[in-house]
Formats: structure tokens, sequence, C-alpha cells
């Protein structure tokens, strides 16, 4: 049967009719890994699809307001040129841009807009956590993909239709920020339901590449429509992520439950025959755990630092997000200025390093059993990677390049680590006492703290980018160290488990 009753949280699910039609078909379930697989790559494809459409708008802001650009570079490396990262001078370029963003206010309307997005984003984020606690995620997931693709498209059309009204482009922003805070929740809910703690840092950061994957996507993408008119660059991400969202609605299993498994069986253990057979179609299972109230989610030992840590950590990775490509355009690299396109395709080297970031990330918290730790030292060391991408980034193409690589893997490893593995840990916080309707509700604060850090950087960039880059520069810098400052109690805490630890096994060695 395609459907299973949930009494204890008074809804019914129903297996998603591809499902149903591909069990039919093969007249066999599937197994566990089989579907494991499927959530994966549907999650990884879902959220890929959410960042491809968010990258647009920084592809296009050259376009848009191509006015200004950095007149002077950095020869290499000599003490004196430290001093230019704070005496960085302009000179206009030739193009007409789209009104109203090409007036001498256009970079603070870009930043307006952006600051739009994200804070609708930030605070739609509590309210989809809360609620993916307590509705149907895939449905939930569905809306939230078809919406923002309808808003991201509705954006671009704005070229066709010849609208130049500040305030169109705000609207659909601030819906596209709404339908578009109910996806990390979801995905990562997920995730979390159909996988068990065993190696989470190093699954999660692997599995948290859909971030860079959809940048890079979206960035090659729009880059490469942008000489057929800049709405393509908003029309065809908007088309592809309302696919992913109606393939998600028709396969994703959003929890053992609804395919007739114990939720302890997917996570804990593997079936008793070795080979990950599902149990019988319609088994039924009562969850009998309370969803977690917002407030009290707050609570949980970590969540208020993390959540804060990660608020300074996505206001310095949203700004290279919505600014990167921006930046390298208006920036003489080797004496000379990239095209929009290429500055676009440039700008992926960034999500690269954040790619190997989460990975190493992950990897390093798992082996170390120390989150708190690891993300504190990632964003230190994001500090003299900020201040050389800008001293040295405009010496060569190489360097800018390598230099690019090396702060997207310290900026995005922490971003990427407390997203994921760190929200998950929390969630299922022992203080919880097994109750596993908290997890959404801990993603969306963490994430939803953050995301407010993700508006603020791109609208205070939009009003210091006209003053000074390096002005720009100093604030991520400021931006990391307090990110890094804020696990300090943690990551004290931390270190005591670890000495505690290794005075025991060396008390124990001794007595042996």
């Amino acid at each position: 049967m395609c459907q299973s009753s949930d009494l204890g949280v008074q809804a019914v699910y129903r297996k998603p009719l591809g499902l149903c039609f591909l069990v039919s078909f093969r007249n066999a379930a599937f197994n566990l890994r089989t579907y494991r697989t499927l959530v994966l790559v549907l999650t990884f494809f879902s959220y890929a699809g959410y960042h491809a459409t968010r990258k647009t708008t920084s592809i296009v802001k050259s376009v848009l307001d191509p006015k200004k650009a950095d007149s002077n570079f950095l020869a290499w490396p000599f003490p004196s040129n430290i001093l230019l990262f704070y005496n960085q001078e302009e000179k206009p370029l030739h193009s007409s841009g789209w009104s109203p963003f090409n007036s001498p206010n256009g970079s603070a309307m870009l930043g307006v807009i952006d600051v739009a997005f994200l804070s609708v984003y930030s605070i739609g984020m509590f309210f989809a956590g809360h609620l993916g606690d307590r509705l149907n995620l895939r449905f939930l997931l569905t809306i939230g993909m078809v919406g923002t693709g309808l808003f991201t498209a509705l954006f671009g059309i704005g070229y066709w239709l010849n609208i130049h009204s500040f305030y169109y482009y705000l609207v659909v922003q601030i819906f596209a920020g709404l339908f578009q805070s109910t996806g990390w929740p979801s995905v990562v809910t997920v995730v979390v339901n159909w996988f068990g703690k065993r190696k989470r840092g190093l699954i999660m950061g692997i599995w948290n590449a859909h971030t860079s994957v959809g940048n890079i996507s979206g960035s090659l993408i729009a880059s490469a429509l942008l000489s057929y008119g800049w709405g393509w660059s908003f029309v065809i991400p908007g088309l592809l992520i309302s696919v992913i969202g109606l393939t998600v609605f028709l396969f994703l299993p959003e929890s053992p439950e609804v395919v007739g498994i114990d939720k302890k069986d997917a996570q804990l253990k593997p079936s008793r025959a070795g080979n990950d057979e599902l149990p019988l179609e319609g088994r039924e299972e009562k969850i009998k755990d309370k969803a977690v109230g917002f407030v009290e989610a707050w609570w949980i030992p970590g969540v208020a630092p993390f959540a804060f840590c990660l608020f300074f950590s996505k206001l310095v990775a949203y700004t290279f997000l919505y600014w990167l490509p921006f930046y390298i355009s208006h920036t003489a690299i080797g004496g000379e200025y990239l095209s929009n396109s290429k500055a676009g395709a440039l700008s992926t080297l960034f999500d690269i390093g954040g790619v190997f970031g989460g990975i190493l990330a992950g990897h390093i918290s798992d082996n170390l059993n120390a989150r708190a730790i690891t993300a504190a030292s990632f964003m230190y060391c994001a500090i003299p990677a900020l201040f050389f991408y800008r001293v040295y980034g405009s010496t060569s193409l190489f360097c800018n390049a390598a230099l690019m690589i090396i702060t997207g893997l310290f900026v995005n490893g922490p971003y990427a680590l407390i997203t994921t593995a760190v929200s998950a840990d929390l969630g299922t916080h022992g203080s919880l006492k097994g109750n596993s309707r908290a997890l959404a509700t801990v993603t969306g604060i963490i994430d939803g703290t953050g995301s407010m850090g993700a508006a603020i950087g791109p609208l205070l960039t939009g009003y210091l980018s006209t003053q000074s880059w390096s002005a720009v520069f100093t604030m991520l810098i400021v931006a990391a160290l307090m990110s890094g400052l804020l696990l300090t109690r943690l990551v004290a805490a931390e270190v005591k488990v670890k000495l505690r630890a290794r005075s025991s096994m060396l008390e124990q060695s001794l007595l042996v």
C-alpha cells in the first residue's frame, strides 16, 4: 500500500507517487541502501538548485550596474604595497547598464535588494524550521522550490517587459526569499531522518558540496546566458529548480516510516538478513515525540553560540556569494579588467575551495570529535586569507585564483560544518531525551540567525564598495574574528574534555 497513518501526529502520510509507480513496476520493494541513495541525490540537487537561483543576482550585478572599477593593481610582494590596502582608486567604465541600477546609487540599490531577500529569508527560516517539525517535509520542500523558481523567473521577465521600477525587483526578491527559506531546514531534517551519527561530519561535509555545486552551476549558467540578455540568467535557473521540485514531490521519501521502515533500523543497524532488505510494506509506528517549541530550542546547550557564530560566518560567505563576480570585474587583475562572463566563471573557484573546505572541516571534526575547535580554527585562518586576497589578488590571474581557492576553503569550511553536522548534533542533543522532533526547529534557528548576517554583509558592501573595497575587506576580517571569538567558551570546554581524556589515558597506562 502507498498509504500509512501516523496517529501520534494526527497526520496521514502518503508514499510519493513516483515511488509507488516504481515499486509496482518492479513488483518488489527497494532496499535500505537504495532509499538512502535516492534521498542523498534528491536533497543534494534540491539545495544545489536553491543556490543556483540565489547566485544569479551576483552574476548579473555587473551588467545592471557597470559604472565603476578599480584602477590600481598591486605588484608582488613589497611591504609598501600593504599600505595600498587602504588606498585604492576607482575609474568609470563605459556601459549603459539597466535603469534604475545604473544610477549613481545603483550599487546601494542592489545592496538593498540583497538585504530584502536575505532578511525575509532569515525570518522565514525560523518559521520554516518550526513548520518542518510539524508538516510533511516533501510538500513543504516542493512548494518552496516551485515558488522559488517562479519568482526567480519573474525577476528575469523584467528584462523583456522593459521594467525599470526598483520596487518591482524589490518585491520579487522579497517573495523569492520567503520561498527559499523552506529549503534548508527541510533537506537537513530529511537527511538526518535517514542517517545516524556515525561519521556525520564527513558525510554531511561531502553532501554539503551541493552549496558550492549550486553556486558554480548558477554562475556558469548565468554567465553563459548573459550574451543573450540578462533575463535568461534568471529564467533558466528558475525553470530548472521548478523541475527539480516536481521530481522531489514524486520521489522523495521524507522519512523511513513513510516507506514502512523503522527509523531505528534505518539509522542504527542493518536488517537481520544483512542485505538491507526492507520490513513489510505498510508497517506503522506511532511517533510519541512532541515538537519542541521555538524558545525551548534556543536553550539547548550550544545552539546560541553556534547560531551567533554563523551570523558572522555567513556575513563573510554571502558577501562573496553576492559580490565576488562584481568585485572581480571591477578590479584590474594583472593590469587588465575581465569581462562580466569571465569574472563570473572565475568566481566559481571560491566555491571549489568551499567544497574542499566543507569536506575537510567535517573530516577533522569527526576525528577530533571537536566541532567548536574545528570551526573556530577555520575562521581564524580565514583572516589572513582574506587579507592576502585583497592585497595580492590583483597581481596576476594565477595569484587571484590560488588565493580565492584558499579563501573559499577557510570561509566555507566552518559555514558548512555548522549548518550541517553541528545543526544535526544539536537537533538530536542528549538534553532532548531522544525527542527527534526538534531538528528542523534547531536548524531553522541556527541558519536563520546566520542568514541575518548574510543579509547585513551584502547590504553594507553595497554602500562600502562605493567608497573603497578595502573597507569591505576590513569588515569581512572583523566578522571572521568575531565568528571565532564567539566559540571561545565552547572551544575551552572541548579542550578541557580532551585534556581530561588524555590525563585519564596516561593514568591507565601507568597502572598497567
